[in-house]
């Protein structure tokens, strides 16, 4: 049986609304077109109230499938949860999302993928479907050293004509 589409998976789940109050970001591969038969859905969240955050989850999302939450050792927290036959993960942190290196990550990516069109959709997957994650994915690609993360985000402060010629550099110079 196949998945729904992730966006009708998220308004069956109802976790956006669940999340309301913790500026709940949709980020990762499937709003990207990056996704594999194995993606889930993350969601990225505030909250600068730990006691709050975990309260409010448990009772609107405790009841999903496979419900798991847990806190890191740097103090976010992650929960875990199937619905509408995708795997969900939301990482919630006292960070603004929006300064949230996940949510930066995914806003550059989405930027490459606007000035790299299917060419470089299809590099990435390609690179995707070897067993690649996607930011080291992006940063082979790009021929960017070192840990790929930090690498990805270098690339934030760069013009888009900048960004454009940094990509069709690294298409022209390899194959998938």
């Amino acid at each position: 049986m196949s998945r729904p589409d992730w966006r009708c998976a998220v308004r069956r789940s109802g976790v956006l609304a669940a999340l309301a109050a913790f500026d709940p970001h949709i980020a990762g591969t499937p709003p990207l077109g990056l996704d594999l038969p194995t993606s889930d859905i993350d969601i990225l969240c505030h909250a600068p109230d730990s006691a709050a955050f975990a309260a409010t989850v448990s009772a609107r999302l405790g009841h999903q499938s496979g419900f798991a939450l847990r806190t890191r050792a740097d103090g976010a927290q992650v929960v875990r949860f199937i619905a509408a036959g995708w795997p969900f993960e939301v990482f919630a942190s006292a960070i603004p999302v929006i300064d949230q290196p996940g949510w930066r990550h995914f806003r550059i990516e989405r930027r490459l993928l606007r000035l790299g069109g299917t060419r470089l959709r299809a590099a990435v997957m390609a690179r995707r479907h070897r067993g690649m994650k996607t930011e080291p994915a992006f940063a082979d690609l790009l021929g960017l050293p070192g840990n790929p993360y930090e690498a990805l985000l270098t690339l934030e402060a760069m013009t888009d004509a900048v960004l454009g010629a940094c990509v069709r550099h690294a298409l022209n110079r390899t194959t998938t």
